[in-house]
């Protein structure tokens, strides 16, 4: 219906947006300034601990620091009350004592009938109650008692039951004066195809009201006694009430609770909703015998931020929550997705806590996986990667799914946690044989070492694994202080060994966070490890030295240090695989192609000492790049001294 002029502006001058939203919120006393009508709050749309929700109560508008909600009064009584616009403003208008202007007599109507149901609704909740506490619900209380449900319970769900007739409830109705039409309408009765009277939609079955957002009974659902019943579970056919893609069961106490700063559970079925909730986790909704809609997404996103799936661990469980992923992609947006618990196999929530109790499930929802993992679980779990053209098609099928969101910052960080992910899947596993440069394929020899390293604190190192540690720190520290060169550099940086638990750590945090600037990768160690941890690695001697950190910017400074460091590290990690493979080797008599690699190897490394490349106290320089202590030079020499070389054999 149109509004008269005017009428909406007198309407926002009545209402006070405080008092509005002061029945959704808890005023942060030290903040807020009622005097001034400037008033803060924990966000009801999402949750915090800060009070980020501000409300300026003169000017009648409201927005969050936090998730960005903003708008006036009628706009937070649709969104908190989940009733379109017309339907705000009367409750709006009923509060402020304004006559809401006359209607057209069809829209009229329309309101009218809805009433009328509405109030029929709630007749039939009367009358299944009234049921449950015959002779008839003898079977249908003792099944509720085995689930746990007595008493108050009872109560407090409006549990009922509907008799094993064909028109208890026709014939109740009817007592009291209703129409044939509107009990048709409101989904308690179905019409006779053999012109008889119309018969009850619910015989023999324990009775789930169902309401909406704002209290109304909309529809019921229906657990059959009969075993061989063909539905086990039954819902109200569509009304003009019910929508079944659009309502979710326990909406409005779930909201009231998750407001109060509780994870919103989203589960299968109304016994586990009301498991949940009588265990004291009281978010919690299910959606209505169907998959979970955008509609029903939407919602879930209105009352939380994050909410957690808690899926049945069985087949129909993990293939509904793998549906609601692609379902869920395109609608990201920043501080809104989805997180996942997954219950151990042929368990639902009620089952979990009936056997384990309340503290086993909240440790479930406590390890809830993000979106993204179970993404990747569901690409790569039971599968081989063994060929490129494996590998390729993962990479092609993450792709596609990831390129479905729309937002450009969130399809960025998806991109990032899969590419980490799939560098875990796929990296260099630890060895000799794996670390060293491949067989069969070739390799672009490494740079040669530099004559600047002769003053750097790696030369002094005796220990190749020193070496290796020293090489890595700086390294690490370049590219933390220049990261618009990690991309480049992205296939050695992986190879690193890393032993350093500390480098590892921090060669994740640079992977995953390729592309941010040099404040914000700063900002993103910290909080990963630590305050101070990055200042710790650059004021190290050997690191602190080094031209590209004490004068940083120069970007082809830091991609040659980067670059020698690299192949330095990448040579020796050759030659320690050459010398391993050797030892392997030495198992019996060696033959003429091991002990050929070995001498060249010294060899190299004497006309490198001899050429004075480097400093001739402490290393020598292989042909190929590698810097060799004096312990891994004499290495070599012991293991030339052990070989006994074994002429081949004519055939």
């Amino acid at each position: 219906m149109s509004l008269p002029p005017g009428f909406l502006d007198e309407l926002r001058t009545r209402s006070s947006l405080s008092q509005v939203v002061g029945r959704k919120v808890i005023w942060d006393a030290r903040k807020s300034n009622q005097g001034k009508g400037d008033m803060w709050a924990p966000c009801p749309f999402h949750q915090e601990k800060s009070a980020s929700f501000h409300v300026d109560d003169r000017k009648g508008f409201y927005y969050c620091f936090g998730c960005h909600a903003k708008g006036d009064a009628i706009s937070f009584v649709r969104e908190t009350e989940n009733v379109g616009f017309m339907e705000a403003v009367e409750i709006l208008a009923r509060e402020a004592g304004m006559p809401m202007p006359e209607r057209d007599p069809q829209a009229q109507q329309k309101a009218d009938k809805r009433s009328q149901l509405v109030e029929i609704m709630e007749q039939a909740v009367k009358f299944f109650r009234l049921q449950l506490n015959t002779g008839a619900a003898a079977e249908a209380r003792a099944y509720l008692e085995r689930r746990g449900l007595e008493g108050a319970a009872l109560e407090r769900w409006e549990i009922g039951y509907a008799p094993d007739q064909w028109q208890g409830l026709w014939d109740y109705l009817k007592a009291k004066n209703v129409e044939d039409q509107l009990i048709l309408d409101a989904g308690l009765a179905k019409p006779s195809t053999k012109g008889g009277k119309p018969y009850d939609t619910f015989r023999g079955r324990i009775i789930y009201p169902i309401r909406d957002a704002r209290g109304r009974a909309i529809a019921f659902g229906g657990r059959a006694m009969d075993p061989n019943d063909n539905a086990k579970y039954l819902n109200s056919p569509e009304t003009e009430l019910f929508d079944k893609g659009r309502s979710l069961y326990n909406q409005g106490p779930a909201r009231t609770a998750a407001g109060k700063g509780q994870s919103l559970i989203v589960a299968e079925g109304y016994m586990d909703v009301i498991a949940l909730a009588s265990a004291g986790f009281e978010a919690s909704v299910a959606p209505l015998g169907t998959a979970i809609t955008e509609s029903q997404l939407q919602m879930l996103w209105r009352i939380a931020p994050e909410p957690i799936i808690a899926l049945d661990g069985d087949t129909a469980g993990l293939r509904a929550a793998m549906r609601l992923i692609d379902l869920a992609l395109p609608l990201l947006e920043a501080g809104q997705s989805l997180r996942f618990a997954i219950m151990p196999a042929g368990k639902d929530p009620d089952d979990l806590l009936r056997e384990q109790g309340a503290p086993a499930l909240q440790k479930l929802l406590d390890d809830a996986m993000p979106m993204v993992r179970l993404l990747w679980q569901r690409e790569t779990e039971g599968r081989v990667f063994d060929s490129p053209e494996r590998k390729a098609a993962l990479d092609k099928a993450l792709r596609s799914k990831i390129m479905t969101i729309k937002d450009p910052s969130i399809r960025s960080h998806y991109g990032q946690e899969i590419k980490d992910l799939r560098w875990q899947l796929f990296r260099p596993q630890p060895g000799p044989r794996n670390t060293a440069k491949g067989r069969g394929g070739w390799q672009k020899p490494p740079a040669a070492a530099r004559a600047t390293t002769k003053s750097s604190l790696l030369a002094a190192a005796e220990d190749p694994a020193s070496t290796d540690h020293l090489r890595e720190a700086v390294i690490l520290a370049v590219l933390a202080s220049c990261p618009e060169v990690i991309e480049e550099f992205e296939g050695g940086i992986e190879q690193m060994r890393c032993n350093d638990p500390f480098h590892r750590e921090l060669r994740h945090v640079l992977l995953c966070n390729m592309g941010m600037s040099a404040d914000g990768l700063r900002e993103q160690i910290s909080q990963s490890l630590g305050e101070g941890a990055l200042e710790n690695l650059l004021s190290q001697r050997h690191v602190a030295i080094v031209p590209c950190i004490r004068t940083p910017g120069d970007l082809d400074k830091t991609r040659m240090t980067v670059a020698e460091e690299l192949a330095k590290l990448q040579s020796a990690q050759g030659l320690d695989a050459e010398i391993a493979e050797a030892v392997e080797d030495l198992g019996g008599v060696a033959d003429e192609g091991l002990t050929w690699r070995l001498s060249e190897a010294a060899k190299a490394a004497d006309m490198a000492r001899r050429s004075g490349q480097e400093d001739r106290a402490e290393y020598d320089v292989a042909d190929n790049g590698a810097v060799l202590s004096r312990d891994e030079r004499r290495r070599l020499d012991d293991l030339l001294g052990q070989i006994k070389i074994e002429k081949p054999r004519k055939r």
